[in-house]
């Protein structure tokens, strides 16, 4: 049996796969070969049960391409369940695993959006790292607002540094009073000082060019 059936030379377009069809590709997602599971990888998510196959074959993938494909179909999907089934990877100690989760959250775009505010507030400081990325994603004033409020309470320096370099290019002048107090706790730490300094001063700089 074909994983994909061949599309009908009607104009029209079936808006699921057959179902004898749907269970082929989730079976050969887990089952299949490298090629098969990687064919399988770019289809099911659009099935019923496809994000939650997805998910459960990505923790044991080890072929490389097939793994991309996993994440790919995760991304495009964009739904919560898909979103959740990539959050734990920013944990994880592999790091091209890592980077793949980080690429596919970023491209989920909306639906990750709810999710943030817990990831910046994580009590793992990587997390919160990796949190301060994804959230240059998001409208400029949201970012602005949600690194604001990470600096406001943020306890460790690397995290406000990676916040602040966002800022340096989402953030507006209300987040100069958030930039100002941060640069007050952290007095004498040399990179973050200079990153405050830097960023506050372009933000009253572009403040000044849209006014004239």
């Amino acid at each position: 049996m074909p994983l994909i059936r061949k599309p009908s030379t009607a104009t029209s377009t079936p808006s699921s796969p057959p179902a004898a069809d749907a269970a082929s590709a989730l079976f050969l997602l887990e089952n299949g070969t490298d090629d098969e599971r990687w064919a399988a990888a770019r289809v099911v998510s659009q099935m019923t049960g496809g994000v939650a196959a997805l998910a459960k074959a990505l923790v044991g993938e080890r072929d490389r391409r097939v793994r991309e494909a996993i994440l790919t179909s995760l991304a495009r999907a964009a739904t919560p369940e898909s979103v959740q089934a990539l959050l734990p990877l920013v944990r994880s100690d592999d790091a091209q695993l890592r980077t793949g989760a980080l690429d596919a959250l970023r491209a989920t775009k909306d639906a990750l959006r709810p999710y943030l505010p817990s990831l910046l507030r994580d009590g793992d400081v990587d997390v919160r790292l990796l949190a301060c990325e994804l959230a240059r994603n998001l409208p400029a004033q949201e970012a602005s607002h949600m690194l604001c409020e990470l600096l406001d309470h943020e306890t460790e320096p690397n995290v406000c540094g990676a916040a602040v370099e966002v800022l340096a290019e989402v953030g507006g002048p209300e987040a100069l009073p958030s930039l100002a107090r941060c640069a007050d706790r952290f007095h004498g730490t040399p990179f973050l000082d200079f990153s405050i300094k830097v960023t506050a001063d372009r933000i009253r700089l572009e403040s000044t060019r849209s006014r004239e």
